[in-house]
C-alpha cells in the first residue's frame, strides 16, 4: 500500500484495544515486569507516578501513564522493549538506557515482532538512542519529546529516531533535541515523516537507501545538516524548513526520480542545497535565502527540472564548475534571482534576457583559489569584458533562459514561535 494510502487508513490496522481489564501498576523495580507477566492480551496497564525498572512487552497491551511515571533502565539495555503485535505505549517518561551501540540501547526499542505498535506522547530523555524501530511494520510514532545524551563524543551518540526495515509507518509531530541524528532511516520504504522538529543535531533527517517515502512539513533548526537525502528514489520532499543550519540545508546525493518542492531554506552558513550526482528530479517552488551558496551543483546531476525557485541574497547563487551546459527552466518559466539586474519591457513577468549565475571568472577562481589575488588585475578585467561581449565564451554552466522578475510566494510560513524569534533578532 502506498504511504499516503496507509496513513489515511492507519486506523484500520489497529482494532480497538482496552476491552480487557484495567490494571493499576504501582512504582517499583519489578512491578512493571510482574504486571506484564500476569496481564492478559488486551489489558491496559495504568502506571502511577514514580519510578519503574525496565521491561519487555511481549503481549498485546496498552501501557499508559503520566510523565511522572518514569521507566528507568538504570544504565543497562533499553527502558522498554516491544516485540508483540499492536502494543500501545503512551504518556510516560523513559530514561537511563545503556550505551551499547550494537544493541541499540534505547528509551524504546521496537523489534520485528512489534508490528502496528503505537508510540505516542512520551518523554524519552537521557538515553543512547531515543526510539529505535528495528523491523516492525505499520508503526506509528507520534508526538514524542526526545532528548538524547550529549555528554558522549558525537560519533558515540545515538539517533533520536532510528528506523530500519520498516514500511507503511508514520513518524509525525515528534520533537528531537540533541544526540547524533534526529531521524535516521535505512532500507525502509513507503513511510511518512511529517511535522517533526529537530534541533542541535549532526543531521536532522538522514536518509540511506530508503525509497518511496514522504518527508513533509518538518523543521530543522541549528543543525549541522538539515536534510541529508542519499541513495534513495521516488521521494516526496515537501514544505520542509531549514533555519540556520551549518553546512547544508538540504543535501541531495545520488538520489533520483524525486520531487523537492515548496521547501524553505534560510540562513545556512555554507550551502542552502547541495545536489551531487542526483538525476531525473523535479526541484521547484523552493526558497533559498541568505546562504553562502544557494545551490552547489555538481556534474553527473542530469535531467533535473529546476524552475520556479527563488534565490535571494545568497553570496553565491549557484556554484557549478563543470563544462556541461544546463538549462534551469521549464515551459518558459525559470527561477527568480535577486542579483539579476534585468528588464521586462513587455511586462510578461519574464526577464528579457537569459541569466547565467556563474561567469568564466567564477570558474577560474574555483579552480585556482589563488587567482583571487588577481581580481583587480588587467588580465581579470579582460576576462570580464570578453565574456560580457561574447557570452559564447562561457565553457559551460547554468543558464536560465526565462528568469522571473518577481519571486514566487514564500512556500511555507514559520510557526508563530519561530516567526517572533526571527522578528526579535
Amino acid at each position: 500500500m502506498p504511504a499516503v494510502g496507509f496513513f489515511l487508513a492507519a486506523g484500520l490496522f489497529f482494532p480497538v484495544l482496552g476491552n480487557g481489564a484495567t490494571v493499576l501498576v504501582e512504582p517499583g523495580t519489578d512491578t512493571l515486569r510482574l504486571a506484564i507477566a500476569q496481564a492478559t492480551p488486551g489489558d491496559t496497564l495504568l502506571l502511577q507516578p514514580g519510578r519503574y525498572g525496565s521491561a519487555v512487552v511481549d503481549k498485546t497491551l496498552i501501557l499508559e501513564g503520566p510523565p511522572e511515571a518514569i521507566i528507568d533502565a538504570q544504565g543497562k539495555g533499553s527502558a522498554i522493549t516491544i516485540n508483540a503485535l499492536q502494543v500501545v505505549l503512551r504518556g510516560v517518561t523513559l530514561t537511563g538506557s545503556g550505551t551499547t551501540e550494537p544493541d541499540l540501547d534505547s528509551g524504546i526499542l521496537v523489534l520485528k515482532g512489534g508490528d502496528e505498535a503505537r508510540i505516542e506522547n512520551n518523554r524519552v530523555t537521557g538515553n543512547l538512542y531515543g526510539i529505535a524501530i528495528q523491523g516492525p511494520q505499520r508503526v506509528v510514532v507520534r508526538d514524542n519529546k526526545i532528548s538524547n545524551r550529549n555528554d558522549l563524543w558525537l560519533n558515540d551518540r545515538g539517533n533520536g529516531i532510528n528506523i530500519w526495515n520498516s514500511s507503511q509507518s508514520v513518524f509525525e509531530g515528534n520533537q528531537v533535541d540533541g544526540g547524533r541524528d534526529g531521524l535516521y532511516i535505512h532500507t525502509a520504504h513507503g513511510n511518512i515523516i511529517r511535522g517533526n522538529r529537530f534541533t542541535n543535531l549532526r543531521f536532522a533527517v538522514h536518509y540511506m537507501y530508503a525509497n518511496d517515502n514522504e518527508v513533509t512539513d518538518n523543521i530543522s533548526i541549528d543543525n549541522g545538516v538539515g536534510y541529508a537525502l542519499m541513495y534513495s528514489e521516488h521521494l516526496k520532499i515537501k514544505r520542509n524548513i531549514s533555519l540556520n543550519d551549518r553546512d547544508h540545508g538540504m543535501m541531495f546525493h545520488s538520489s533520483h526520480y524525486s520531487e523537492l518542492d515548496h521547501n524553505l531554506i534560510r540562513g545556512t552558513k555554507e550551502k542552502c542545497s547541495f545536489i551531487y550526482t542526483a538525476s531525473k528530479n523535479s526541484i521547484h517552488h523552493n526558497h533559498f535565502e541568505g546562504c553562502d551558496i544557494g545551490i552547489h551543483f555538481t556534474g553527473g546531476s542530469e535531467n533535473n527540472a529546476i524552475f520556479d525557485n527563488a534565490f535571494i541574497n545568497n553570496h553565491t547563487q549557484v556554484k557549478y564548475s563543470g563544462m556541461v551546459q544546463y538549462e534551469w527552466s521549464r515551459d518558459h518559466r525559470g527561477n527568480y534571482w535577486s542579483d539579476n539586474p534585468a528588464f521586462d519591457l513587455d511586462g510578461d513577468g519574464i526577464a528579457d534576457v537569459a541569466y547565467r549565475p556563474n561567469t568564466l571568472m567564477d570558474r577560474v577562481i574555483w579552480s585556482y583559489p589563488l587567482a583571487k589575488l588577481l581580481l583587480a588585475s588587467p588580465v581579470m578585467e579582460s576576462l570580464r569584458l570578453a565574456q560580457s561581449r561574447f557570452p559564447t565564451l562561457s565553457p559551460g554552466g547554468i543558464q536560465d533562459s526565462w528568469p522571473l522578475m518577481t519571486p514566487p510566494p514564500q512556500p511555507v510560513h514559520l510557526p508563530a514561535d519561530l516567526a517572533s524569534k526571527e522578528k526579535r533578532s
